[in-house]
């Protein structure tokens, strides 16, 4: 199950901030950066609009989206 969950705190909800274990507000760059260096293993990057965004892996389960 993934460790990070989506703050929903930028206009539309979408994703500024988001939280990582025990961090509650790390940056979305953070995250994406952290993403890309391999420390979130369950998650991926996707670009939307020209911005980057945290996403789960796909499976089967709601319950480990970032986006809960």
């Amino acid at each position: 199950m993934s460790k990070i969950k989506g703050n929903n705190d930028g206009p539309n909800g979408r994703n500024e901030t988001y939280q990582i274990g025990s961090r509650k507000e790390v940056t979305r760059a953070e995250a994406v950066k952290e993403v890309k260096a391999g420390k979130h293993p369950d998650s991926h990057v996707v670009k939307i609009n020209g911005s980057e965004y945290v996403r789960d892996n796909p499976d089967d389960s709601k319950k480990d989206n970032v986006n809960r």
